[in-house]
C-alpha cells in the first residue's frame, strides 16, 4: 500500500463523516417547513414497515406547512401514527384526503436547545475526522518501519492532517450555517 492510497482511504473516511453530519443537520428542524424532516419515518402498512415517501407524496405548502397526500386513503391513519410515535415535536392533523402539519414556531429556549444539539454532532463529526486522520498516520508509521523513506512519511502525514484540518473547518462552517437557521425568527 503506498502513501497516495492511505490519504485517499483518509479522505473517503472524513468525506462519509461529513455527508452524515448533512444528514442529520437535515432533521433538526428551524421551524420551516422541510420534507427532509420526515426521511427516516417508518409507516406500518400492508403488514410491513415502509419509508413515508414510498406511501405518500410530501409537498411544502407554504414556510410553515407541509402536506402528505397518501396514494392509498386508507392508510391515513396508520402515516399518522407514524408521524408520532417518530417523537419528532409536531402534530399532524389529518382531514380524510391528506395530513397536514403545521410547524410550530420554535421558542428562544428551544432554538439554544436545537443549537446545542448541532454542535454535538458537530463535535461527534470532528471526532470522527480525527479518528480517519489517526488511523491514516498510523498506516503510514508502519509503512515507514516496512521501509518507507522517512521524509517521504513525514510528507504523507502532513497532507493528512491539512487534510483534517480542512474537513474541520468544512464542518464549522457547516455548524455556523445551521445554528444562524435555526435562530432566525
Amino acid at each position: 500500500m503506498d502513501t497516495n492510497r492511505i490519504i485517499e482511504e483518509g479522505r473517503q473516511h472524513m468525506d462519509k463523516a461529513l455527508e452524515h453530519l448533512q444528514k442529520e443537520l437535515v432533521k433538526v428542524r428551524t421551524g420551516k417547513a422541510n420534507p427532509a424532516l420526515l426521511e427516516g419515518v417508518m409507516v406500518e402498512a400492508y403488514g410491513t414497515q415502509m419509508p413515508l415517501n414510498n406511501l405518500a407524496g410530501i409537498t411544502v405548502q407554504d414556510a410553515r406547512t407541509i402536506i402528505i397526500q397518501p396514494w392509498d386513503k386508507s392508510i391515513i391513519k396508520a402515516i399518522e401514527n407514524a408521524i408520532v410515535a417518530a417523537n419528532l415535536g409536531i402534530t399532524p392533523g389529518n382531514d380524510g384526503d391528506l395530513i397536514r402539519i403545521v410547524m410550530p414556531p420554535l421558542t428562544e429556549e428551544r432554538r439554544k436547545e436545537l443549537v446545542k444539539a448541532a454542535r454535538h454532532m458537530g463535535e461527534e463529526t470532528k471526532v470522527s475526522i480525527r479518528n480517519a486522520r489517526r488511523d491514516a498516520i498510523e498506516k503510514v508509521k508502519k509503512l515507514e518501519k516496512e521501509g518507507l523513506p522517512q521524509d517521504a512519511a513525514k510528507h504523507a502525514e502532513e497532507q493528512i492532517t491539512q487534510l483534517a484540518q480542512k474537513f474541520s473547518s468544512k464542518v464549522d462552517e457547516m455548524i455556523a450555517i445551521k445554528e444562524k437557521e435555526i435562530m432566525t425568527v
